[in-house]
Formats: C-alpha cells, sequence, structure tokens
C-alpha cells in the first residue's frame, strides 16, 4: 500500500501538494512549515542557497523570496522539470544528492526539507559528507525532517502516515540520532528544535 500510494503521489503533483499541505497543518501550514528551518539566519538577495532534493520545487518557491542565487537538486527528471515550470527563478542540477556534482565551499545554505528520512543509513551519511563538502566555512546546512515523537499522542497519526507513504528508512531515520551524526561528519550542531509533538525536528549546523 505505500509503495502504491507513494507512486501515486510522486505521479500526480496535485496529490503530492494535498498531502505536504495537511501534513504542515500540524506546524500552523506551509508557509510556517517552510520557514522553519530558516529561522534566525541571515539571507540576503546574494546568499547562495542549495535546495536539496527539491523535488518539485515547494520550497524552493520560498527560498527564492529571499535570495536570488538558489540552486535546487534532485535526481528525478520529472522533478527538475516540474520545478523549473513551478520556480523558473533558481537554477537547477539533476544528480544525486550523494554525489553532487558541485565544486568545494560553494553555498552559504544547504537546505533540505523532509528528505533525509528517504535515505539508507549509508546514504545518509554520504549525503551528509557531500553538504559539509559544498558549504563555505562558517556555513549552514538547515533542514526539517522526521523525528521520533515526544508526545505519545502524536504516535498514532505519525504511524498511519507511515504505513501509508513511506518505507523503512523512514524509521530508521526516527531510529538515528541525527545531531551526533553530524557532529561524527564536522559540523556544529547550532540548533535543534521538536515541532508537532515532536514528530517533526528542525536542525541547523555549522562547517567550522
Amino acid at each position: 500500500m505505500a509503495n502504491i500510494l507513494r507512486d501515486l503521489s510522486y505521479r500526480y503533483q496535485w496529490l503530492y501538494d494535498a498531502i505536504a499541505q495537511l501534513s504542515a497543518l500540524a506546524v500552523g501550514g506551509e508557509s510556517r512549515f517552510r520557514q522553519l528551518p530558516l529561522q534566525d539566519l541571515t539571507i540576503t538577495s546574494q546568499t547562495r542557497i542549495l535546495d536539496l532534493c527539491c523535488g518539485s520545487g515547494q520550497a524552493t518557491k520560498f527560498l527564492v523570496q529571499q535570495s536570488q542565487e538558489v540552486t535546487g537538486l534532485d535526481a528525478s527528471p520529472l522533478s527538475l522539470k516540474r520545478a523549473q515550470q513551478n520556480v523558473p527563478a533558481a537554477s537547477y542540477v539533476e544528480a544525486f544528492a550523494e554525489n553532487m556534482p558541485l565544486g568545494d565551499n560553494q553555498f552559504d545554505i544547504v537546505h533540505t526539507s523532509v528528505a533525509l528520512h528517504e535515505m539508507e543509513s549509508m546514504q545518509l551519511r554520504q549525503i551528509l559528507q557531500e553538504v559539509y563538502r559544498v558549504l563555505k566555512p562558517g556555513g549552514i546546512f538547515a533542514l526539517i525532517d522526521l523525528h521520533a515523537p515526544s508526545n505519545w499522542l502524536f504516535w498514532p497519526g505519525l504511524s498511519i502516515f507511515m504505513q501509508l507513504f513511506e518505507t523503512e528508512t523512514a524509521w530508521q531515520l526516527l531510529r538515528t540520532d541525527l545531531p551526533q551524526l553530524l557532529g561524527e561528519i564536522g559540523f556544529q550542531v547550532q540548533r535543534q528544535t521538536l515541532h508537532a509533538g515532536g514528530s517533526l525536528q528542525v536542525i541547523q549546523a555549522q562547517k567550522p
């Protein structure tokens, strides 16, 4: 069932968008959901931002409102085609996140939104290493993704969502101490905040 619904949501953008908007209600709506990872970060029109695993540009459209130097990266040609139509102000790169064809020390901010839970454990580590490589010294990795709820009332809803739309990799992320893993890569975690009863985590981690 999960694979069928996942395939449908990726095939039909209206369905994906509807699921994303419904999920974002837990933190006050999509606009606030997209802003959470960027909270308190200094962003100017010249801030170089990489929107990692950008999909069809759901978060990219918010990033281009703050910077003229936004690059979206995704491995799906279909998603990138949609992103180019939805958010033409950004530039785009088709590539896997664990092997980015980008130079070292290029970006001030690397952002990703609910994508890391799609990755196997070794793949996740490789992606974090790549993020570290492409960030400038002092740059920030800003992310929002799933987290094991701290409030038991949120477990039933999250479990149903996971069973319908996610795979084992999402459960693996719930068991992963992401701040610790980021520290092992070399990042200094500046902030971790939990939202929606702890079922979402926002992390800002700096490359020294």
